[in-house]
């Protein structure tokens, strides 16, 4: 009894009764504010020194391990544990990384309370960047190699930070322009929350039932609408906001009801291309072509084609680290060729998956003759996408566990599994949207579906079953 009438405590005054035990998770955070800043002080420091330091230091030795060698370390807390897991947190906790952890927004938040306070040009709420910013950084990283070098490492994460401390310098007030427009991943993190069981949510009529009783401000970094806050596509869950009025609380849902509630109205074109080109078609692209026969093979057969022509140039290796990898001391140099077809496999890949998975889509949309179009069937498909990088990224995971001798047990299983639970929830997500036709004619669709989905599903089958 006293543990609970403590936690009870933590509630603000105001808050709405019987939201359950989240609430009181959200209003600790709210309370504890502080406590969170310095969290996010701590992750930012880490992350600085982890990003700029093994750039200036000596590539590791073979025999160098991940606990004695700082350049391994920070590779293995990059890519075999942030990136990977944070996806899955935005599919399970929704954006608790951005608003408490990520060091880059609370950068950029932090520099705007000094900076111009400049109002936000159009040009910066163009609704594309998310797309063109994952597209761009997912092949220039490929490049440069940056799951392999820390000077890549420092280019590609450092450079995103100098853009977002100069974007909060410029714009806004005590917010996160840069993560709300132009951040790389805030589009791909947007889509992954959509499926969380938690988010924050705003209750109209407690909002309207407070009238204007006096309320402290809430700074609400990501300039989100409090009164009619329901997504948490875009919500930072920095827990700022709990409370706010009596109507605003931490709490559960169904995993995926935000998208099954979706309309065509919330639906974007934008969010849409993201999904099928980016997150599943250029991703699969970029984590396929190094283990892919036929990019050899292409290679190989343009390569041929130069010597017979006499024309070299493409085969040269003096590109710079910064355009093209270049580590003569680990054996390790792409040519110009080797850049074209890396560019042109991502690209391929995408267009090629995205094109198909639109293309069966459409064909469902057409069946269900406008009770759900293609746009809204997409966002079914976010299970697929999400849980396909994962495994993507995953696999730098296993590589580098592996070089310390640490071997994953049943390794094929588990990615098998976790390949057929996505798929599964995405045709599970689809036959809901779909419920409200008759039957054969939901049949029809969902078949339809199915074969869109299998875009998704085939190359990781070919990259971990076949290759």
């Amino acid at each position: 009894m006293n543990t609970r009438a403590h936690a009870l405590n933590f509630v603000p005054a105001g808050a709405p009764p019987g939201r359950g035990r989240l609430a009181i998770v959200g209003a600790w955070m709210r309370r504890y504010r502080g406590v969170i800043v310095g969290i996010q002080w701590g992750v930012l420091a880490a992350y600085l020194v982890l990003v700029a330091v093994p750039a200036f230091l000596p590539l590791p030795e073979r025999a160098a391990h991940i606990w004695d060698d700082l350049t391994l370390f920070a590779q293995f807390v990059f890519w075999g544990i942030w990136w990977p897991f944070v996806l899955v947190s935005m599919m399970l906790l929704g954006r608790v990384w951005c608003g408490v952890l990520c060091p880059e927004g609370f950068a950029t938040e932090q520099v705007s309370r000094f900076g111009l306070g400049r109002p936000v040009p159009r040009w910066i709420k163009w609704g594309g960047w998310p797309f063109v910013a994952f597209l761009g950084t997912t092949i220039y990283g490929q490049l440069v190699s940056v799951y392999q070098y820390p000077k890549a490492v420092l280019l590609v994460l450092g450079g995103s930070t100098v853009a977002a401390i100069a974007i909060g310098l410029v714009y806004g007030r005590e917010k996160r322009i840069w993560c709300r427009h132009l951040c790389p991943v805030n589009g791909v993190f947007g889509l992954l929350a959509r499926l969380a069981p938690v988010h924050f949510r705003s209750d109209r009529g407690a909002w309207e039932a407070h009238g204007r009783a006096a309320v402290e401000p809430v700074n609400c970094a990501p300039l989100l609408d409090l009164r009619r806050m329901d997504s948490a596509s875009a919500c930072h869950m920095c827990g700022r906001c709990s409370g706010h009025r009596g109507a605003i609380a931490l709490e559960a849902r169904v995993p995926g009801s935000e998208v099954l509630r979706m309309t065509e109205n919330d639906t974007s074109r934008w969010e849409v291309r993201l999904l099928v080109f980016g997150l599943i078609g250029a991703a699969i692209g970029a984590f396929q072509w190094s283990a892919s026969p036929w990019f050899v093979q292409a290679k190989l057969a343009v390569a041929g084609y130069l010597v017979e022509h006499d024309s070299f140039a493409l085969l040269g290796d003096n590109a710079p680290w910064w355009l093209l990898t270049h580590y003569p001391q680990a054996n390790d140099v792409f040519t110009w060729l080797d850049g074209l077809m890396i560019v042109g496999y991502i690209g391929a890949a995408a267009v090629l998956i995205g094109g198909w998975i639109s293309l069966w889509l459409r064909a469902a949309a057409r069946v269900t003759r406008g009770a759900a179009s293609d746009l809204r069937l997409a966002y079914a498909l976010i299970p697929l996408g999400g849980v396909g990088v994962f495994l993507g990224l995953s696999a730098l995971t296993v590589t580098l566990l592996g070089a310390e001798g640490v071997l994953i047990p049943h390794l094929g299983a588990i990615r098998g599994a976790l390949l057929a639970v996505a798929s599964l929830a995405s045709v599970a997500l689809a036959a809901r949207m779909l419920a409200a036709l008759g039957r054969w004619r939901r049949l029809a669709a969902l078949g339809l579906f199915a074969l869109a989905a299998a875009g998704a599903v085939l190359p990781w089958v070919l990259m971990y079953y076949v290759w």
